[in-house]
């Protein structure tokens, strides 16, 4: 099952709204067929490795870390080409949360006379597929914001300088979470201030760049602005400057007039787009906004060993009215690692009570 994550991990950021799946047929202790899906409307895992193996899936020991599709989307069902081939047993990760699926896969197989084991290494594979199944049960992309700061909080110099408050491991390793996700989302400071790239530095594909700007009021050449490495997407408002919204559309920028822009209302548009994870790496105020919408389920917080200090320099979340500690927004789930000198918290925030 190790090696079935670790197959549909190569896929990581590319295959939303579909599931990360990876697929092993095991024949007597030997491996005769692998298989990973690359991305929607491509066959699936379990085809890839059942094609592999061949005649050598008769009487084999199918691995995959999400039930077998029963359902005919853009590809047939997974099912099928299993009882085909052939397998005697399929060992399952993970029962499928899909409606369209959801157990009925697993019941198929078991109607054809398969054995069918279901729960191997439950944990991991439902972590692997997070931000499908929150996709899946909760209609909305995965939301995880990230931000590095110093050791007193502070995410730039008193005059906006953010260049770089953690070292080499740990950008590396935002760049490597950039490649798993399908969408980033910053504000229109982030541009002004920093002119970012928000790729993925070769550690994988580059997901579309996503700005908020009420006014378009925004640089007229950016690194953003390249579209050949990355697709952007601009989201405004209606009152938005219209020759500043079609001289971003001259450079291939995608630019969308929201009645109300906020970021439940792109997160929104960014699932009907198909997004299962939208990582948003802007400053304090939209990341207050976004955590007042309720679209951030995930922290990735980089803690750097320096010190700012001072009333002025910015922080990483703005205003959020909290007025006793009690009320404060809390974690679980909290995971720390260190990272050259600095250190990255994880965690995952608490559903506040209704």
């Amino acid at each position: 099952m190790a090696r079935c994550r670790e197959l549909a991990q190569r896929a990581a950021g590319q295959t939303a709204p579909n599931p990360l799946v990876g697929c092993v047929v095991l024949n007597q202790g030997v491996v005769v067929g692998e298989g990973s899906h690359p991305g929607a409307g491509q066959p699936h895992a379990e085809v890839y490795a059942l094609t592999q193996a061949a005649e050598k899936a008769r009487g084999a020991t199918l691995y995959v870390n999400l039930e077998p599709c029963n359902h005919t989307g853009r590809t047939p069902p997974c099912t099928e080409a299993v009882i085909r081939a052939g397998v005697s047993q399929v060992v399952v990760g993970m029962v499928d949360p899909d409606p369209r699926v959801s157990g009925t896969g697993i019941e198929r197989l078991r109607q054809a006379g398969i054995e069918v084991v279901v729960g191997i290494d439950e944990p991991a594979c439902q972590r692997l597929n997070e931000a499908f199944v929150q996709r899946v049960v909760h209609q909305r992309p995965l939301g995880l914001l990230k931000y590095a700061m110093t050791l007193d909080g502070k995410i730039a110099a008193t005059g906006g300088h953010s260049a770089w408050v953690t070292g080499t491991p740990a950008r590396a390793a935002v760049h490597q979470l950039r490649a798993t996700c399908d969408a980033i989302v910053v504000g229109g400071n982030t541009v002004r201030h920093d002119n970012p790239r928000l790729t993925s530095h070769g550690h994988g594909h580059n997901p579309r760049r996503v700005v908020m700007s009420r006014r378009l009021d925004l640089p007229a050449q950016a690194h953003l602005w390249n579209t050949a490495i990355a697709p952007t997407l601009v989201f405004t408002t209606p009152e938005a400057d219209p020759a500043r919204h079609q001289a971003l559309v001259d450079q291939g920028v995608e630019v969308i007039a929201l009645p109300a822009l906020s970021p439940k209302a792109v997160t929104q548009h960014l699932y009907d787009q198909g997004c299962a994870a939208v990582l948003w790496e802007c400053g304090g105020q939209l990341a207050a906004q976004a955590l007042c919408d309720r679209v951030i389920d995930k922290l990735w917080a980089f803690v750097a060993p320096k010190l700012v200090g001072g009333p002025t320099a910015p922080t990483p979340v703005g205003e959020l009215g909290i007025r006793q500690m009690d009320m404060a927004l809390t974690l679980e789930r909290t995971t720390w690692r260190t990272l050259g000198d600095d250190l990255l918290l994880q965690g995952y925030l608490v559903a506040p009570q209704r």
